[in-house]
């Protein structure tokens, strides 16, 4: 006998002839949302004052090939050069974006003290040149460099609290790139308070600022000692309503900090922590308001450029609530039923230039749909389902998906696949089990055999549909569980209505 497995269905019996395709059909919900953690992808930042220094920056390149003694020429320059001190700290800000010079830098001894000294003086100029030389420093590709700035991190932390938002918003740059490639650098600033200036800074009411502080975040919660030692002091800081303020769609407000403070929340939901403070702290809600209004934004062509790496980690952070929580454990953070239409129309806005980001809107589609009969009866009575059969030819783990989210749907009863079957799935199903994909003419399998128990009539409609040979070829199929399956439809389903009266004699 073979069974079926679901996304985080919650086993509801409907018959002893339905049993076994029931009984495994949450062992894939593990494995799922694994497959949609995002990968640990630290990113560093590198800000630039405006498009005139970056164009300065870029003529300069050749020059700013120094060789070590030239370098070390600078540097005295830089430690005694008087009145010009200024000038020669923009010098070494500009030849420190060369990967090379900036290995021949933190290498000359004394080299970072030089930088520490400026950094911690009086003189208000000397200072930030001495921050963005700094800056240049935490983008290096070459491991020792967080390492050598580490002197320079109590300092940096204590600006965060300065008056100045600019000053503020290159210090956390500059902190969250250090953060990215080093345990012993991250495991010193957690040691200096890094988390509660984080908390700090995000009130601010500075929007570069609060996504300055997303990022310098983001690089914390994707450390892979982020779940023990990261993660439970954010949650402690009283950091994680302010990400959720932050998630808004007003273009006013800025995509740019609510995309950073979205992935931020992502990380936080992935670590497994203590998901339960969250939601009851809104982000379900909040991430569920925010896709439906950027749902109805994409619909009507009113969205900004780069939308979907906002969306992105609404989606998985929706998604990976749902699979650990129960839907009535929930509350009224998920009864709006304009969540389900604008996953689809995500879903289908996406399916093109990112299938992936596609896949994810039905994912969460089929985990809202996998506990709950609201939810099921929403989207037949939403007219959706004409909507999920259009996506079935497309593949990339979409139709797989979406077969799911109809399963959910069969798996409700004999009423609901009445609609289904009104709504033309009988035959869309006639075409997917002719698909190549292992995976996609199971599912097809599985929902076709639910639709079958729930009325006799719907064999007619099959074979007329010229099932009856799909079904028959599948048993010659080389995967032995399709094999099984195919036969066990044929056998309970269809042979009975196709038995003929004998010829009379």
């Amino acid at each position: 006998m073979w069974r079926l497995s679901t996304v985080r269905h919650k086993s509801r019996r409907l018959g002893s002839s339905q049993e076994e395709f029931k009984s495994k059909r949450r062992e894939r919900e593990k494995a799922l949302r694994q497959a949609r953690k995002d990968q640990q992808l630290v990113s560093k930042r590198l800000l630039q004052e405006d498009e005139d220094e970056e164009e300065e920056g870029s003529m300069d390149t050749a020059a700013n090939l120094l060789s070590k003694e030239e370098v070390v020429e600078l540097l005295r320059k830089v430690q005694h050069g008087g009145e010009e001190k200024f000038n020669h700290l923009r010098t070494l800000r500009r030849i420190l974006r060369s990967p090379e010079t900036q290995l021949i830098f933190i290498k000359l001894e004394n080299s970072i003290h030089v930088l520490v000294g400026l950094l911690s003086g009086s003189n208000a100029q000397c200072q930030l040149e001495a921050a963005h030389c700094l800056h240049e420093l935490s983008h290096s590709p070459h491991p020792a460099a967080g390492p050598a700035c580490l002197p320079a991190t109590p300092y940096l932390l204590t600006y965060l609290s300065g008056q100045s938002d600019k000053f503020t918003e290159l210090c956390l740059y500059t902190l969250g790139n250090l953060c990215a490639d080093s345990e012993a650098v991250r495991v010193k600033l957690l040691a200096q308070g890094i988390v509660p200036a984080l908390a700090s800074c995000i009130q601010r009411p500075n929007l570069a600022v609060v996504e300055a502080v997303g990022f310098a975040l983001s690089q914390l919660l994707q450390a892979k000692e982020a779940p023990e030692k990261i993660v439970p002091m954010v949650l402690a800081s009283g950091l994680t309503p302010h990400l959720l303020a932050a998630l808004q769609s007003d273009p006013q407000f800025g995509m740019g900090a609510a995309i950073e403070c979205a992935w931020c929340l992502h990380y936080l939901v992935c670590s497994n922590v203590d998901n339960g403070t969250l939601v009851a702290q809104g982000a379900v809600l909040k991430c569920c308001s925010l896709l439906i209004t950027l749902g109805g934004a994409v619909a009507t062509g009113n969205t900004e450029e780069g939308v979907e790496l906002l969306v992105w980690p609404l989606l998985r952070s929706v998604g990976n609530l749902l699979a650990g929580c129960r839907l009535e454990d929930l509350g009224p953070q998920v009864r709006d039923s304009r969540l389900l239409p604008a996953l689809l129309v995500l879903s289908q806005a996406f399916l093109q230039p990112c299938p992936a980001l596609a896949r994810e809107s039905l994912w969460v589609l089929n985990n809202l749909t996998a506990d709950s009969s609201t939810f099921c009866s929403a989207v037949l009575f939403l007219n959706l389902v004409p909507v999920l059969i259009q996506l079935l030819p497309f593949s990339k783990g979409i139709n797989s998906m979406v077969l799911r989210v109809l399963g959910n749907i069969a798996h409700q009863g004999t009423a609901y696949c009445a609609q289904l079957t009104q709504s033309g799935l009988l035959p869309a199903l006639c075409s997917t089990l002719k698909m190549a994909d292992p995976e996609v003419v199971t599912l097809s399998l599985e929902v076709l055999h639910m639709l079958l128990a729930s009325n006799s009539q719907m064999a007619e409609e099959f074979t007329n549909l010229k099932g009856l040979p799909l079904l028959e070829a599948l048993q010659y199929n080389s995967q032995g569980e399709m094999r099984l399956r195919a036969a066990y439809i044929l056998d309970h389903h269809l042979t009975a209505s196709n038995q003929v009266d004998p010829p009379a004699s």
